[in-house]
């Protein structure tokens, strides 16, 4: 549609699918509303996934402060993910029923409320509490600020909107650890949940003006509160399953039970939205065979950089032996860079062929996490900072090339959907992902330290040396006899203890190149662009 055609806005540009609410505050502010509406988005959407990983660093201070073992710890973080995947499916409703900006600025004030509730939280249950109500409040955030930027730019320059939205919301997880490490060691663990709350006091009031109103009129539309049902019973019990299994076992009652209630409330969840007048997960989606590709390619994204921005601070910690400052500067260069290419990776998106920039980065990611099995106490921080970053630089690669291939297959009334189940799946696999990996991190050790173990034995002239020198060293401490043989022993444990857990670490790191080398293949799924969406952008689509 041209400029000088009736009622168009010289401020609209061409190829802009968008709503008549957006549109008549594109008209009111001018040709720099996009801008606005990016900054504030990206504001929000940064405070509410910074929470998602800067607790990772803070996990071993809040076990001792509140008392909690490490599979409570393990649900501070999953409950969180858990949350906030069930609300992602409500955003389309909410923001039918309630409109864009109401929904917005009420998500983020529960979400500053619950975060002041988890930092001065005493116990471990005020504190799941806490990460519950939090996690829900952010899952509606992310859906609603890729809808908004979806629809303040044209068409053919989504990648490139994608990739600075990304500068924040992919950023966040990623200097999560950095952040949390200079609060956890400078001030508290507490800190962790307060530093998210200066961001929503910017965020919030900016929405009330920039962002839509309710646009629908008439009755709400109803609430799909079966679907909500099934799909938070879907996910409570896969994901306390999958908790148990870690301790029980896979054949134990305690995992057996939650597993099959999570498959089968899963299935009739689907089947329920087969025939819901009002889906949360609204199957037209389906239809579209690019998105299919891309929604599959989100979910092993998920959990790969959720898994893996779980088990880098935790290697760093427990087998580098850093302090949380330390372990979040080795992880610093990589989140820098990975915003400094978010913008190139996203104009490329909108020029090139968005499935092979997404194959290169996935081959990027899961190279950086097949260099860490050769990682142990001793590698060199330049070294692991290196390894770092290349994984970084893939996701900077995937995340706005993905984004836009899903949602510039969808049309104008699917997008809303579309961005919610993306987000859905994302944070679907960043729960999966963290307790799959946890749980792989455990078998591999355990199986590890067992297989060495065997190994200790009076015949292992290895061990008797160790054990020599050990003594040799504990006689100058004025130590000698059978205090010195016993402590000498208990040494030699310790050792073959940390080298089961440094094995165990390695083979986590391989499964998750393993499962992002296995995104390839539905990232080819990915069809080319329409050849009208790449004469608008100027370029030939490649």
């Amino acid at each position: 549609m041209a400029d000088d055609e009736p009622g168009r806005s010289s401020h609209i540009p061409e190829g802009l699918e968008a709503t008549p609410g957006i549109l008549a505050l594109y008209e009111k502010y001018g040709a720099r509303y996009p801008w606005w509406v990016i900054l504030v988005s990206m504001t929000g959407a940064f405070a509410t996934l910074l929470t998602g990983t800067i607790v990772n660093v803070a996990i071993p201070d809040i076990m001792g402060a509140l008392g909690i073992t490490i599979d409570q710890a393990q649900n501070i973080v999953t409950i969180f993910l858990a949350a906030g995947t069930v609300t992602m499916l409500m955003s389309p409703w909410c923001m039918r029923a309630f409109g864009i900006a109401r929904t917005y600025v009420a998500a983020l004030s529960v979400f500053a409320v619950s975060s002041a509730l988890g930092g001065f939280a005493t116990t471990g249950e005020a504190m799941v509490l806490a990460r519950l109500v939090q996690g829900a409040a952010a899952g509606l955030v992310m859906p609603i600020s890729m809808v908004l930027v979806a629809q303040v730019f044209p068409v053919h320059r989504r990648g490139m909107a994608m990739g600075v939205m990304s500068v924040g919301t992919v950023l966040a997880p990623a200097l999560g650890p950095t952040i949390g490490g200079y609060l956890v060691d400078d001030l508290s663990w507490r800190w962790v949940f307060f530093i998210a709350i200066p961001f929503v006091a910017v965020s919030a009031p900016c929405a009330t003006f920039l962002f839509p109103s309710r646009e629908e009129t008439g009755p709400k539309p109803s609430f799909d509160w079966t679907g909500v049902v099934l799909c938070s019973i879907f996910l409570v019990g896969l994901l306390t399953g999958l908790t148990e299994a870690q301790s029980e076992g896979w054949y134990d009652d305690r995992t057996l039970i939650p597993l099959s209630i999570g498959v089968v409330a899963c299935a009739l969840w689907i089947l329920w939205e087969t025939h819901a007048p009002e889906p949360m997960l609204d199957l037209r989606l389906l239809r579209h065979f690019g998105f299919v590709g891309a929604a599959i390619v989100t979910l092993t994204v998920g959990v790969g950089l959720y898994g893996s921005t779980y088990l880098f601070p935790l290697f760093l910690q427990q087998i580098s032996m850093l302090i949380p400052t330390d372990s979040g500067l080795i992880m610093a260069p990589a989140g820098l860079a990975m915003a400094a290419l978010f913008p190139l990776s996203g104009y490329l998106a909108d020029r090139y062929s968005k499935r092979g920039i997404i194959a290169i980065g996935l081959v990027l990611v899961a190279w950086s996490s097949y260099l860490m099995k050769d990682a142990d106490a001793f590698t060199p921080v330049a070294t692991m900072v290196g390894w770092y970053v290349i994984g970084r630089v893939g996701l900077a690669l995937i995340f706005p090339a993905l984004n836009a291939a899903a949602i510039n297959a969808l049309p104008l009334e699917l997008i809303p959907s579309g961005s919610g189940m993306i987000n859905f799946l994302r944070q679907l696999g960043g729960a999966f992902g963290v307790n799959l990996i946890s749980f792989a991190l455990l078998a591999r050790t355990t199986a590890h330290q067992a297989e060495s173990l065997e190994t200790q034995t009076w015949d292992n002239s290895g061990t008797m040396e160790m054990m020599r020198l050990v003594q040799e060293q504990f006689a100058y401490l004025g130590l000698v006899g059978y205090q010195s043989f016993e402590m000498s022993f208990s040494y030699v444990l310790a050792v073959v203890s940390s080298q089961g857990a440094m094995l165990g670490y390695r083979d986590s790191f391989v499964l998750v190149a393993a499962i992002l080398l296995v995104s390839v293949l539905p990232a080819w799924m990915l069809r080319p662009e329409p050849k009208n969406q790449s004469a608008i952008a100027g370029k030939p689509q490649r």
